[in-house]
């Protein structure tokens, strides 16, 4: 049909070492633990039920590529790279602890006015939100009326479907995203359609190949 939606999953890389912990922004060298790898086979086992995905794309960092392997080998394709899909670039707090970062004056800003904070040395919080919906625009010109797989970050997510519901940045921290929880949006010209949100465990199957 003319108004075929394109569904995305967006899928939370796995656990770390530093999840719950650490603030690791876009550093490099963050791998998975061995229950994240668990985790994110899990993730692949439930995308595998999908009629057909068309393409499966991750951010760069490592949590998230580890993430999108086992993804994408299940389905026999190609790992593709979009680097829109990043964490937030939270400049000079990238390694603090959640304590330290707690501790911060801003850090009730953070919460509950985020879209008037922008990072030292990094980037504010609406540019995030623009540039994951800008990659995930990009895709859904790019696989009309197709499923497509996004392993991203957690609040690269959580701005995701605040933007595809209408909800205020201010209020996007309300919104729980889980390590390799699957969230799904169907995109049409007439506007989102958000399918289900932090999603661990259950059939995707009803997502189906695209949603007329």
């Amino acid at each position: 049909m003319a108004d075929a939606a394109t569904v995305v999953l967006l899928v939370r890389h796995g656990l770390t070492p530093t999840t719950g912990i650490k603030l690791p922004g876009q550093a490099p060298g963050l791998h998975l633990t061995d229950e994240g790898r668990r985790q994110a086979d899990v993730a692949a086992a439930r995308i595998k039920a999908l009629p057909k995905v068309a393409a499966v794309y991750s951010s760069h960092l490592e949590r998230a590529r580890e993430t999108a392997a086992p993804i994408a080998r299940s389905r026999g394709l190609a790992l593709r790279i979009e680097r829109d899909l990043a964490d937030l670039d939270i400049g000079s707090w990238t390694g603090l602890s959640l304590k330290q970062a707690a501790r911060r004056p801003e850090w009730e800003t953070v919460q509950r006015n985020p879209s008037g904070f922008r990072f030292p040395d990094g980037e504010s919080f609406p540019e995030m939100q623009a540039r994951i919906t800008g990659a995930l625009g990009r895709l859904v010109a790019r696989f009309p009326g197709q499923v497509v797989v996004a392993v991203s970050h957690a609040d690269p997510i959580k701005a995701a479907v605040a933007q595809a519901l209408g909800t205020p940045l201010d209020l996007f921290q309300r919104i729980m995203i889980a390590p390799t929880s699957i969230t799904a949006v169907a995109y049409r010209r007439s506007g989102p359609a958000v399918l289900t949100v932090n999603s661990l465990a259950g059939d995707l199957a009803w997502i189906g190949g695209g949603t007329a």
